[in-house]
């Protein structure tokens, strides 16, 4: 079996995970990782050398390779996210919560710094957006679009990377998030007023309307946990 290397690391990342969590948190070693997909050792040793360096694993002398995810930095867990590796909701509550510190201080600096050509996206994405809640579609990716266009009208780019890698975290739950009509009209709503304070360059206005917009969501995943339900709808 031949893979590309694009493709092997997620791969091999997944089988880890998976054999690890029934395993102890020990993975197989390089020789087993190399039979599995029928690739050299040297392959897998600089796979596992990229998941080392990102803190998905670790070695541990005269033991073997072992999975590092309760200790993971953010980019391991993003890594997770994108590679389709279930996080647990703790993980992703927390980033959430990190990301609503982010994005507020995020609103007071756009309302600041955005240029037009902001301002021409975000008028944009509200319109989209409207078209979309006619028609009875979620607004999980327009809401992505419209919170990163606000993070990006910091004129930030090291901000804006943290941000988006805080958003690949919890991505994939924002369509069950959206399931709910009134949730789509309420966050509509809420963007329209955040997009009216950065116009009008009130950057404490922004700051308190986006601080209130996100509350929403870290008490989405606050309900998550404490029902221990992993798809709520309500």
């Amino acid at each position: 079996m031949t893979m590309q290397k694009s493709a092997f690391l997620p791969t091999l990342t997944a089988h880890i995970f998976t054999a690890a969590k029934t395993n102890g948190g020990k993975a197989p070693s390089e020789r087993e990782l190399a039979e599995h997909f029928a690739v050299s050792r040297g392959q897998v040793r600089e796979a596992l050398a990229i998941l080392e360096a990102m803190q998905v694993v670790e070695r541990r002398a005269k033991s073997g390779i072992y999975l590092n995810d309760k200790h993971a930095g953010i980019e391991a867990l993003a890594f997770y996210a994108r590679a389709g590796i279930p996080l647990e909701p703790r993980q992703i509550y927390e980033a959430v919560e990190v990301r609503k510190i982010h994005e507020i201080k995020a609103a007071e600096m756009a309302a600041e710094r955005a240029t037009q050509e902001n301002y021409d996206r975000l008028e944009e994405i509200l319109e989209k957006s409207e078209t979309c809640i006619a028609e009875g579609q979620g607004l999980f990716g327009l809401d992505h679009d419209f919170h990163l266009e606000i993070v990006r009208a910091t004129q930030n780019s090291v901000f804006y990377n943290i941000c988006t890698t805080f958003y690949a975290l919890s991505e994939k739950r924002l369509p069950i998030y959206f399931q709910k009509e009134d949730r789509n009209r309420r966050s509509h709503l809420e963007h329209q007023q955040i997009y009216e304070a950065l116009r009008s360059r009130d950057g404490v206005l922004a700051r308190a309307l986006m601080n209130t917009h996100l509350r929403g969501a870290v008490s989405y995943w606050t309900e998550l946990l404490e029902s221990g339900n992993d798809d709520p709808t309500d």
